[in-house]
């Protein structure tokens, strides 16, 4: 049996059983579709359709079952056509991305500019969640590609790889007694209030690892996703503030703000980008992870892809 044979029983039907319409409409001849359906019968071991003479009189009982079948068979190979075209398309679909609000706010920017203008008829939709967020969007399919700093490493299903490192810094308004130490130590934090974020964003584990080797317990007053908001309330006197390197990149240089490096105290943190083993990345997906690290190339992605690996050193 083949497609064409369901095609015609399909088609005879929708034409009140006139086989001569139903070769015009399949651009056929009416002998060509008899003969293509006899052997469907034949091959099936029931009769499809009562017979007059050549002609087609009434769909059999068993007929019936059949074209349930048929229909879900040809309904199901339209859908893997829509399936190829969308696919096919390589400069044009959605993107999909799963990023930590850190990542969204302040590293997505400009590549997700940049790819717009290399592919404009990229629709881009953008979530944001936690890092076990990130990575449940990714094994439901609901994100092609996630960007978190934790946790992405953890899940067995996805491959991902390293895409930048970044270190904390500490934030203070000008004037704070804290702006005038060359280098500012754990147990100088542990003296005032401290703002950062919560546990499971941007290293905050880094952090409370550093003061829990060091015997100490800093006085957290403030909890928070999002870099702005620690931002905020360290202008408004609240307390010292713990956020990413990237997030104070936009403030002025002489700014009511200064930042101090604080490498020497919670160490690197390194951003992971990640897929779900076993996707098919379109060409624009593999262009805007390319666009987040020049580390990240396409040959390296589908590499890990394919299981040859997925790591590689910064």
């Amino acid at each position: 049996m083949n497609l064409h044979q369901f095609k015609f029983v399909q088609e005879a039907v929708k034409r009140n059983l006139n086989l001569t319409e139903t070769a015009k409409a399949l651009y056929t001849s009416q002998p060509g579709i008899s003969k293509a359906i006899l052997e469907l019968e034949e091959e099936l071991g029931i009769d499809i359709f009562v017979r007059h003479g050549k002609r087609l009189k009434r769909v059999t009982d068993p007929g019936q079952h059949v074209l349930k079948s048929v229909d879900v068979i040809l309904r199901e190979v339209a859908n893997l056509k829509r399936i190829g075209e969308e696919f096919s398309k390589q400069d044009a679909g959605r993107l999909s991305i799963a990023a930590t609000h850190t990542q969204a706010r302040y590293v997505l920017p400009e590549p997700v500019a940049m790819l717009r203008k290399r592919f404009p008829k990229v629709m881009v939709s953008l979530h944001q969640g936690t890092p076990e967020q990130v990575a449940a969007m990714l094994l439901d399919d609901s994100a092609d590609i996630g960007l978190a700093t934790e946790s992405l490493a953890d899940f067995d299903e996805l491959i991902t790889l390293p895409c930048y490192e970044w270190q904390h810094v500490v934030v203070m308004p000008r004037d704070h007694p804290l702006a005038e130490v060359e280098r500012i130590t754990l147990e100088h934090l542990a003296a005032v209030p401290l703002i950062s974020y919560q546990p499971a964003f941007t290293g905050r584990k880094r952090i409370d690892q550093a003061f829990a080797q060091r015997r100490l317990t800093p006085s957290i007053v403030l909890e928070a996703i999002d870099s702005d908001v620690i931002k905020t309330y360290v202008r408004s006197g609240l307390g010292v503030g713990i956020v990413a390197e990237m997030a104070m990149a936009g403030e002025p240089l002489q700014g009511d703000l200064i930042a101090k490096p604080a490498l020497h105290l919670f160490g690197q943190n390194t951003s992971r980008v990640a897929f779900r083993k076993g996707a098919y990345l379109r060409s624009y997906v593999l262009s805007f992870a390319e666009l987040l690290s020049d580390r990240l190339t396409r040959p390296l992605i589908e590499r890990a892809l394919s299981g040859s690996g997925d790591s590689y050193d910064l």
